[in-house]
């Protein structure tokens, strides 16, 4: 582990967004990125689907929602409502019955049943694999639409930005926004595109293992001499009380 340092954190954030700095991003990225392989071999969707429509219905069912509590639900959503029509006709009590303890529900029922009525009228009941397509669906965002496209179409098409992908674009220095578009835009230019669903797993399985919102264990990070964020968390003073433990 590193001692935190300055110098080196003020040369690493001064790179982002800047012409200069491009070539030293791209080289780290690409050496965060073959870290983040080696650490996470198993990185894949956690939304257990069998479908495109079961990985869309499940994408609108996850906002706000934990993907443990998400897959616990759409077993029986699915077995009730097995495809596009069948979810068309369903009245919205029955879907917020089965998925109420997602959050939202009533409005995430709203969402589901009207995705579904569109898709039995605009495409035949299937799920379309265009990005254009996809986000003219009720309750469709760029961010569900990069999940069907990238996961159950395997289209590399944009880069899922949720909190941990945010989270972590930020504190590696690869983006200086908040905004999730135009975090995924500076993520696009860094990665390379065969890597770009890849990718949004791994950060999202190392937000959960180690580099949590409130308190990451920068002291276990393989990452920390190539992350900005990591020198301040073993700053001068804080360096041997990590070393001790």
């Amino acid at each position: 582990m590193e001692i935190y340092n300055a110098a080196m954190e003020k040369k690493i954030r001064s790179q982002v967004g800047t012409r200069r700095g491009g070539r030293a991003i791209q080289k780290r990225s690409g050496e965060i990125l073959a870290v983040l392989k080696t650490m996470y071999p198993e990185a894949h969707c956690a939304l257990n689907h069998h479908s495109p429509l079961e990985l869309l219905i499940a994408t609108i069912l996850s906002a706000q929602c934990t993907d443990v509590r998400v897959n616990m639900v759409t077993p029986v959503l699915f077995k009730q409502f097995p495809d596009a029509p069948a979810l068309a006709t369903a009245t919205l009590s029955e879907i917020e019955h089965i998925i109420q303890s997602t959050g939202f529900f009533r409005a995430k029922a709203k969402s589901i049943k009207q995705t579904a009525q569109q898709l039995v009228a605009l495409h035949g009941g299937a799920v379309p694999d265009t990005m254009e397509e996809l986000t003219a669906l009720r309750g469709v965002g760029r961010k569900t639409a990069n999940v069907v496209l990238g996961n159950a179409f395997g289209k590399q098409v944009g880069i899922v930005v949720d909190t941990h992908v945010g989270r972590l674009a930020r504190r590696l220095g690869f983006s200086r926004h908040d905004d999730p578009e135009k975090v995924e835009k500076d993520l696009m230019g860094l990665i390379p595109q065969a890597d770009w669903t890849l990718f949004s797993h791994l950060l999202i399985s190392h937000g959960r293992a180690i580099c949590a919102a409130r308190k990451p264990a920068c002291e276990k990070c393989q990452l920390a001499a190539l992350c900005p964020a990591a020198f301040k968390a073993v700053r001068p003073g804080k360096a041997v009380a990590a070393k001790s433990k």
